[in-house]
């Protein structure tokens, strides 16, 4: 595109100072990011970069490196929940968090993902919803969007299962999102233990829950 632009051959540019040159006529420049601009509006599409070629040369084949690279980070989580059948008020009393982590690099900082995201996910699960009335977000604050605090949060304990990865550094793996995923499901089940009625639409408010239970006494 800056080519075009420059009115050059693509061989001819090099790329310095935040500006694609035609090589030997510093004169000769274009902003690249004006060429980035004009990229997002071009019939051609925008610029995506792809690194397959990196890829192919700093990564060995599929065939060798199934079940090694990009490991995944594998998780089981249980949650103790106590249940109010007459308001459907839920706490969390405990929380266990178990990660096959590859190698911890900094266990105090896995250890403090793995909480955080078990917190983070318990909002998800329990309390924070967005509602939106005639296409305007109707609780925009922290009064009325609920997330969890200090208070609301539960003991967790967190287990670190080290399954090195072959390509990972030191053998490790990821553990930024994978505490969130399961703690949804995990305190919904806890709450179908508890009083026999599962929710499965999030938050599982205590409306909801309350609503279940009377659905549930009707059918019987």
């Amino acid at each position: 595109m800056a080519a075009e632009r420059l009115e050059a051959n693509p061989e001819d540019l090099e790329i310095k100072d935040r500006k694609v040159y035609v090589k030997g006529s510093p004169e000769k420049a274009v902003a690249l990011a004006s060429v980035a601009r004009a990229a997002h509006a071009s019939r051609r599409g925008s610029i995506v970069g792809t690194s397959t070629r990196l890829r192919e040369e700093t990564l060995p084949p599929p065939e060798v490196a199934r079940g090694r690279v990009d490991s995944p980070c594998y998780a089981t989580q249980v949650a103790e929940v106590e249940v109010d059948p007459e308001t459907g008020s839920v706490r969390l009393l405990s929380y266990a968090a178990a990660h096959d982590i590859g190698f911890a690099l900094n266990p105090a900082n896995v250890e403090g993902q793995i909480e955080g995201g078990v917190v983070f996910g318990a909002g998800y699960a329990l309390t924070e919803e967005v509602i939106c009335r005639d296409g305007k977000t109707a609780n925009a604050n922290l009064l009325d969007y609920r997330l969890p605090t200090a208070l609301d949060a539960p003991n967790v304990q967190s287990l670190l299962v080290e399954e090195a990865s072959d390509y990972g550094p030191y053998g490790a793996k990821g553990i930024g999102e994978p505490p969130v995923v399961p703690v949804a499901p995990a305190i919904a089940n806890a709450i179908y233990d508890a009083i026999g009625v599962r929710v499965t639409e999030l938050p599982i408010t205590p409306e909801k829950i309350v609503m279940a239970m009377k659905k549930q006494a009707v059918e019987k």
